[in-house]
């Protein structure tokens, strides 16, 4: 196997925000952030320092993400076959990846960020330009990657993190009376336990597709069941770009099971208790390490123990 990242040039193509106005949306943000972490450790989420400082106080790191998984093969009951991580001394706009080459005999997929869970995470100015929710669940699901509050494999934080972040965002809006960010996250908690469902049924079918027909048979049929689900359809087109998809595939599919795989078992479990703080600390009870068959045996059992709670 061998890939090669190729780099553009250093772009002015980013938001571009100065003086007083620039002084004022990091003071805010950076207001947002601390009363953001302090909500969410009423919940028992201990915070990261992610975030904490802004671009002109220490300058901006980002992050190159890769998945690769074999052609012909999809991470539901293993975990994704290669994933990298590539940390660079600039923010994601001056770096942009313009192309990914060589993968032999592997599907791969990419995401470049800013945020992430440590203190070489900044807040930059496109990030203080995002709207609030996509903000406040984006402090919230980075805090929660802390080794205070989960310490698993990663394809098991991630699939805990990300429901748990988005249902502590709720939670942050309905403390504050923000009835239309609440409405908004209700509405995308709603979306993404849509899209969960839809993944994980996809997931199944693709498994069979790969054991049961030729290589090229089997993906044809997967590119054309993803159409058959419009939520995740239009998820994966977005989140894909410019990357081509029939080089994506397997990775990207293991990369979305790996955060949306117990999404809507975890809402519902919410739904039930009623009660997040409660929910963060049983989910924290996960032992260390924990993955697979005995992630899904903790689950079931926390889901015995919430039945009847609605």
């Amino acid at each position: 196997m061998a890939f090669l990242l190729l780099f553009g040039l250093f772009s002015c193509s980013f938001t571009q925000v100065k003086g007083d106005d620039e002084e004022k949306l990091f003071r805010e943000t950076l207001l947002l952030v601390q009363e953001v972490k302090k909500f969410g450790r009423t919940l028992g989420i201990e915070p990261t320092e992610a975030l904490g400082q802004s671009a002109r106080e220490k300058p901006a790191h980002s992050m190159v993400w890769l998945w690769l998984q074999r052609f012909g093969t999809i991470a539901l009951r293993t975990p994704v076959d290669i994933r990298l991580g590539i940390s660079f001394s600039a923010a994601k706009e001056e770096l942009p990846l313009e192309h990914l080459y060589n993968i032999s005999g592997y599907s791969v997929y990419f995401r470049q960020g800013n945020q992430f869970a440590d203190a070489r995470s900044v807040t930059t100015t496109d990030f203080a330009r995002e709207p609030p929710l996509a903000r406040v669940k984006t402090i919230l699901h980075e805090d929660l990657h802390d080794d205070r509050n989960f310490k698993l494999p990663w394809e098991s934080e991630e699939s805990i993190v990300t429901p748990v972040g988005a249902l502590a965002a709720l939670e942050f809006f309905k403390s504050n009376e923000d009835r239309a960010n609440a409405d908004k996250a209700r509405a995308e908690i709603e979306e993404e336990r849509t899209l969960s469902r839809e993944l994980n049924s996809l997931a199944q079918e693709t498994e069979k597709a790969f054991a049961m027909e030729p290589f090229a048979a089997a993906r044809k049929r997967v590119i054309a069941q993803i159409r058959s689900y419009p939520t995740y359809a239009r998820w994966f087109k977005v989140q894909l770009g410019e990357q081509d998809s029939d080089v994506a595939l397997e990775a990207k599919m293991s990369h979305d099971l790996a955060y949306y795989r117990y999404y809507d078992r975890i809402v519902s479990l919410y739904e039930k208790g009623k009660d997040l703080k409660r929910l963060v600390q049983d989910l924290k009870a996960i032992p260390e390490g924990t993955m697979g068959d005995d992630l899904e045996n903790f689950l079931q059992e926390l889901e015995r123990q919430y039945q009847g709670q609605t």
